[in-house]
C-alpha cells in the first residue's frame, strides 16, 4: 500500500472524502489494521484505560507513548502515525519541545495536544520545528476532572461558539488536522464551514474527514456499558482483521457513524 502522509489527509478534505484511524499500541494490532486498509494509527492515552487499567488518561507518560509508538512504527506498512502528548507534557516550552522530539524520534509523524484556543502559540511554536500537529477539542480526556466527567461539550450556544471560534483560531495559528470528540452535529458543521484542515471526528457526527475509535471499542471488548458513538465491529465479523476492514468501509462508504452514534444537541 501507499505511504498515507498529512498530504493524503489534505486531499481528502478538499475532495470531501473520508478516511478510517484507529488506536493501536503495539506491533500485532498495528498489523492487522494496516492490512485491513486503515489510514492513520492513534498511539492515543486512551492506553492508560485500556492497557494499564486506570480510570483516567491522566497517569499516562510521554515515555509510556513514546514506547507503544515505536512498536507500532515497527509494524506499520503504511499508515500514518499520530501520538498523544499526554496530561501535562507540554506545559512549559521545554516540555514541549522533549515530548515532541520524543515522540518524533519513536517513529510518530503527527504530535496531538488537547485545549483550545490557548493551544495557538504551541502549535506555532511546533510549526517553526517543523513538527506537524493534531489539536484536539470538544470532550478532551486530560480535562476530565475540570469539565466533571465525561461530558458532551458544545451544547449550550456559548460553548458551542467557544469551540467554532477555537478550531478557526487553530486552523489559523498553522495546525495539520483538528479531532472533534462528542460534540453535537451542528457544532461539528459550523467547524467544517470555519476550517480548512482535515477533521477527524469520535462522537461529532459525520461531516468530519475522517473518523476515530479505540480499537478495543471497535472489537467490542471494552468493559461496561458502550459510549453511544461506538458500534462493536466484531458483531458482523468474521475475524478480529475483518472487523477492522467493516470499519474502515462503513467510515469510507458514510455509514457510520449512524444516526445512533450522534448528538444531535
Amino acid at each position: 500500500m501507499v505511504q498515507i502522509t498529512l498530504n493524503t489527509l489534505k486531499r481528502h478534505r478538499a475532495e470531501n472524502t473520508k478516511f478510517s484511524v484507529v488506536t493501536a499500541y503495539d506491533a500485532c494490532f498495528t498489523r492487522i489494521a494496516s492490512e485491513a486498509g486503515v489510514d492513520a494509527i492513534l498511539v492515543g492515552d486512551s492506553l492508560g484505560m485500556v492497557l494499564q487499567g486506570h480510570k483516567s488518561t491522566l497517569p499516562v507518560t510521554v515515555a509510556d507513548i513514546a514506547y507503544h509508538t515505536q512498536s507500532v512504527a515497527a509494524a506499520s506498512t503504511h499508515c500514518l502515525i499520530v501520538a498523544d502528548i499526554p496530561f501535562m507534557a507540554s506545559a512549559t516550552t521545554q516540555d514541549a519541545v522533549d515530548s515532541a522530539r520524543e515522540l518524533m524520534q519513536a517513529g510518530a509523524h503527527i504530535v496531538k495536544v488537547e485545549g483550545g484556543s490557548n493551544l495557538a502559540d504551541l502549535i506555532k511554536l511546533y510549526l517553526d520545528q517543523g513538527v506537524a500537529t493534531c489539536c484536539h477539542l470538544g470532550l478532551t480526556p486530560q480535562f476530565v476532572n475540570q469539565f466533571g466527567g465525561y461530558r458532551v461539550q458544545g451544547r449550550t450556544d456559548e460553548a458551542a461558539k467557544r469551540l467554532i471560534d477555537a478550531a478557526a483560531t487553530l486552523d489559523q495559528a498553522g495546525t495539520d488536522v483538528i479531532l472533534l470528540e462528542c460534540v453535537p452535529n451542528h457544532v461539528t458543521d459550523a467547524i467544517m464551514k470555519v476550517t480548512t484542515v482535515p477533521v477527524i471526528g469520535i462522537g461529532a457526527g459525520p461531516s468530519t474527514t475522517g473518523q476515530v475509535l479505540v480499537m478495543h471499542d471497535l472489537l467490542g471488548i471494552t468493559p461496561g456499558k458502550s459510549a453511544r458513538f461506538v458500534k462493536n465491529f466484531m458483531e458482523t465479523a468474521d475475524s478480529i482483521q475483518d472487523a477492522f476492514k467493516l470499519y474502515d468501509q462503513a467510515v469510507k462508504n458514510g455509514s457510520f457513524p449512524a444516526a445512533e452514534h450522534c448528538f444531535e444537541n
